[in-house]
């Protein structure tokens, strides 16, 4: 593959800059397919439009250049719109669909022209998404995983997949992707890289997430151990302030009227507790105290 301009001027000046244009080798020959990548977070219901005005100014620069084919025509292009946002991709695929239809022999004339679409989550939600099947699904699918230990296993997936020494460039652009965007979120932000250190392979990436992991693991079993305390503590609290409001019951109105209420007390929460200890001291009799007010 080969990386192409993807920038260009209209002739007003202003400049349109696509994401990313290639021209594809098929076999010994190369064929003139360039893609236009156009990454999409949100969905723009005019993109059919903004694709086919892309693809306009890439077949002028190419003319301009020369670029033809044998039979000095265009060569085809292949527009591509990457869309990883949470909604699916609802957005007219051809330019058509959003040209009103006139009829008596008119509607020949409305333009035509095809967008592809690689929704990431639609392709995900596949029953067969879960088995990874090439490099594009591998970054998908750590794109959208939140959990630590899958995109540990896909890392490492990735690592036997290019084993290869002429797959060394590559796996480095992996490992880049994963500490300058991956790293970069929740809950990896919480321990960033050390500054000026850059990983260069996938072993480091699998090294430092399963050292991350670890860490991970600790923290959370401290948390869970203090928590555990935490509640204890509050429970052993709320137990306290239910006995002291049963024996304040018991003194004021007499130790064969609190039963009817003592399950009651004793699964109350702590506000529920401290207003009824409150209403003791204005209420003449027992069902004055848990009124509502």
């Amino acid at each position: 593959m080969e990386k192409q301009n993807g920038s260009y001027a209209t002739e007003d000046y202003r400049d349109r800059h696509d994401d990313v244009i290639w021209r594809v080798r098929w076999g010994e020959d190369w064929l003139y397919v360039y893609l236009l990548l156009e990454f999409q977070s949100g969905i723009d219901r005019f993109m059919a439009v903004r694709m086919m005005t892309y693809v306009g100014l890439l077949y002028q620069d190419l003319i301009t250049q020369g670029k033809l084919t044998v039979e000095r025509r265009l060569p085809p292009v292949l527009p591509v719109v990457l869309y990883n946002g949470e909604r699916r991709w609802s957005a007219a695929a051809d330019i058509e669909e959003l040209i009103q239809y006139v009829p008596g022999g008119l509607e020949a004339y409305r333009p035509q022209m095809r967008y592809l679409v690689l929704d990431e989550k639609a392709l995900l939600e596949q029953e067969d998404s879960l088995e990874l099947r090439n490099l594009v699904h591998a970054l998908f699918r750590l794109e959208h995983s939140r959990d630590p230990q899958e995109m540990l296993a896909i890392i490492g997936t990735l690592g036997e997949w290019l084993h290869q020494p002429e797959q060394r460039r590559l796996r480095r652009e992996f490992a880049l992707w994963v500490q300058r965007v991956l790293l970069r979120r929740k809950p990896f932000a919480e321990q960033p890289p050390p500054q000026g250190q850059e990983i260069q392979d996938l072993e480091e990436v699998q090294e430092m997430l399963a050292e991350r992991m670890n860490q991970w693991e600790k923290e959370w079993e401290q948390k869970g151990h203090q928590k555990g305390r935490q509640e204890g503590r509050q429970e052993g609290r709320l137990e306290g302030e239910a006995g002291l409001l049963l024996w304040l019951l018991e003194q004021k109105f007499g130790e064969g009227t609190v039963e009817p209420y003592r399950q009651r007390i004793e699964q109350a929460d702590e506000e529920t507790i401290k207003r009824w200890s409150t209403n003791i001291l204005t209420a003449e009799r027992i069902e004055g105290v848990f009124q509502e007010s």
